[in-house]
């Protein structure tokens, strides 16, 4: 099966459009907040969204920068999925960007109404699976297929100038 980079292009935007629309229904749907580490894991695939749109409909000339860019943005998602997968095996401590935001307040009921309002989240914890894989070990299966698939499409595209020249 031959995929052009164009087609891989749509596949990757449309993947990380369902990927973020099945976070906020977990979140919103079902009430499952995430963990500060579950939101970073969100970000490549706003980044893959904003650049898709940006090279596709403005700019197709430069379409392959959008791997390169996409490459670098899956390379972030993995790091913050694998670590938030070892936290939740216990192979990393739980680190500080787990800890809960709590401004400073002049006055321990300013505090308190702070703590009760809080949907507080441990990274360390698993809130939720399924077929026994959390959201962070799925996410980080889901980055890890993507970034195969797009190192391939990378390799093919600088193959093919190469043979052209």
């Amino acid at each position: 099966m031959k995929i052009t980079i164009a087609k891989w292009n749509i596949i990757i935007f449309l993947i990380s459009i369902f990927a973020v629309i099945t976070a906020f229904i977990a979140e919103y749907g079902f009430n499952l907040f995430p963990c500060e580490m579950c939101l970073k894991q969100r970000y490549p695939y706003y980044f893959i969204i904003i650049i898709f749109i940006f090279f596709y409909f403005i700019n197709k000339k430069y379409l392959f920068w959008f791997n390169i860019l996409g490459e670098l943005a899956l390379f972030y998602g993995l790091f913050y999925s694998a670590w938030h997968v070892g936290i939740e095996q216990k192979i990393f401590e739980v680190s500080t960007t787990c800890s809960y935001n709590l401004s400073n307040n002049s006055s321990a009921e300013n505090l308190k109404q702070q703590i009760l309002n809080q949907d507080i989240v441990s990274c360390g914890e698993i809130s939720w699976t399924i077929f026994g894989f959390s959201a962070a070990t799925l996410n980080m299966l889901l980055i890890v297929f993507l970034l195969f698939f797009n190192t391939i499409i990378i390799y093919k595209h600088f193959n093919e100038k190469e043979k052209k020249e």
